[in-house]
């Protein structure tokens, strides 16, 4: 089958060529760049800029440019000095599903650096997301997201002391939260509800997952509910835009058009 201008399923219309024909230098060079990774595969250094710009007769500058974007995207990655070629991004389910199933059904091994977990009387807003009583104890958690030891996202995790008195002396940072909920304190997850935005990391954020502050983040917020609808936990998780996708399954009610 022959897709519209030459594209794969998926890919923009027209390789992002306005209608009016004129195309930037720098994306005209993005494009055979684009081309040139296929060739390389994955942790391949990509050649050096002077050898680029040469072959793509542009300036220095317009060759950066189209690196920059191809970084911002995920198809390269700075290491030290040099430009390789990226690996393909995960996919991470938009489900009740943990980070650590989502990361080791990509065949990678899932890690975690705990940063602080500390406990606070809780605010009223926060209060209203977990029904608790404003002022009642609280654990906030904050957790350094790892995929085969390379930081990619931040998660801070909010929960009612009550629901996990034990959190700080039986539950290692670097483990799964829906597991020890699970397997030691019996408690399941019902349903919960997510928004999905874009931001920029926030310096703090920047530094701790290692990325620079120009790096678009995806940004989910949750609110979790048990089996028998009680709110569970408000998660807020970072996750790197340059090494992430979500995916999700869509469908229609039975006897719906």
């Amino acid at each position: 089958m022959e897709f519209p201008y030459g594209q794969e399923p998926g890919a923009p219309i027209r390789s992002g060529i306005p209608e009016h024909g004129r195309i930037p230098k720098y994306y005209a060079a993005k494009v055979e760049i684009a081309a040139l990774l296929s060739e390389l595969g994955e942790g391949e250094p990509l050649p050096a800029e002077r050898e680029l710009a040469l072959r793509f007769a542009v300036s220095r500058e317009t060759l950066r440019q189209a690196l920059r974007e191809l970084v911002l995207e995920g198809r390269l990655k700075r290491l030290g000095r040099g430009t390789v070629v990226a690996g393909p991004k995960m996919e991470q389910p938009l489900s009740l599903a943990s980070y650590t199933e989502g990361v080791r059904r990509q065949g990678r091994t899932p890690g975690r650096h705990l940063v602080s977990l500390d406990r606070f009387r809780c605010p009223p807003a926060l209060a209203a997301d977990l029904a608790v009583t404003a002022g009642d104890p609280v654990w906030h958690m904050e957790r350094v997201l790892l995929a085969d030891d390379e930081r990619v996202g931040l998660e801070s995790t909010y929960v009612a002391v009550a629901r996990v008195p034990d959190l700080a002396d039986d539950f290692a940072p670097d483990s799964s939260f829906y597991a020890y909920l699970h397997d030691r304190l019996g408690i399941g997850f019902g349903d919960a509800d997510e928004r999905l935005e874009t931001v920029l990391a926030t310096p703090r954020e920047a530094l701790l997952i290692g990325t620079p502050g120009a790096l678009p983040m995806l940004l989910i917020h949750r609110l979790s509910r048990d089996t028998e609808g009680r709110p569970l936990e408000r998660v807020r998780s970072l996750y790197r835009g340059d090494r992430f996708s979500f995916t999700t399954h869509l469908g229609t009610r039975p006897g719906n058009p």
